[in-house]
């Protein structure tokens, strides 16, 4: 009886690792696109609210850009934590 309880607790503590991957990965994807989400976050709320997008697009084609340069920034040691 006690090995079922056992490996009850392993398979929790499996399924607590990846639940902590996947959030670790997902942060990290908002944290390099994160302009751009909220950007198309806020288009489609103005656009179900019956409102011009407009503005809202334009962030969000901005948060792209910003978010390629950064994509193709060449990174060393020497400069790995400065904007450009």
């Amino acid at each position: 009886m006690q090995q079922k309880t056992s490996q009850r607790g392993q398979g929790m503590t499996e399924y607590i690792i990846v639940v902590a991957l996947v959030a670790i990965a997902a942060i990290g994807v908002y944290t390099a696109f994160g302009k751009t989400v909220r950007g198309q976050m806020a288009v489609t709320a103005q656009a179900l609210a019956g409102n011009a997008a407009d503005q809202a697009r334009t962030e969000s084609n901005t948060g792209g850009q910003d978010a390629t340069t950064q994509a193709q920034r060449a990174v060393q040691l020497d400069n790995f934590d400065q904007a450009q």
